[in-house]
């Protein structure tokens, strides 16, 4: 598996697999689009490619880049591809680019129901921080607002190779 920076003709493949899964924040057209346009706030998007065909995207995160604190907008991984090591790679890629840009933390809001989620945010050393009432719609559902500081990434195993 490869990760690597999203592109432009990633949008169609990243749309895409966003569409397949329940959980994950669904974006608009042009919110994809806009990922790449030079007035659009600071994201990162990086995918997660098969090594047979790079151009196959089986996952992505897209990740908000404050000074310190970023922040995980979006995270999917193909239905097939789940339970294979595919979230854990994009997202210590994401926690190890965080860290080269200086940031000290990475947050994220997860719905409460998503469990597997949230096993895998706390796999790798994410803390729920607190909560918002209500947050999601369609269904209402709490959201739990976790946090990764970045000073853990030895302990949890996630440093550089």
């Amino acid at each position: 598996m490869l990760i690597r920076p999203a592109t432009p003709g990633d949008v169609p493949s990243i749309r895409a697999l966003e569409q397949q899964a329940e959980t994950a924040a669904h974006w608009a057209e042009r919110e994809y689009d806009a990922l790449f346009a030079a007035e659009a706030p600071p994201r990162i998007a990086l995918v997660a490619t098969s090594e047979e065909d790079a151009g196959c995207v089986i996952g992505f995160v897209i990740a908000r880049c404050a000074t310190a604190e970023w922040e995980i907008e979006n995270l999917v991984v193909a239905p097939e591809k789940r339970n294979r090591g595919v979230g854990i790679k994009i997202i210590r890629e994401l926690l190890l680019l965080a860290q080269s840009e200086g940031a000290t933390s990475v947050l994220l809001e997860v719905r409460e129901s998503n469990l597997a989620a949230r096993r895998l945010y706390e796999k790798l050393g994410f803390s729920q921080q607190g909560r918002r009432s209500n947050y999601y719609r369609e269904p209402e559902e709490d959201a739990l607002l976790l946090c990764f500081y970045i000073t853990n990434l030895r302990q949890f195993g996630l440093e550089a190779e």
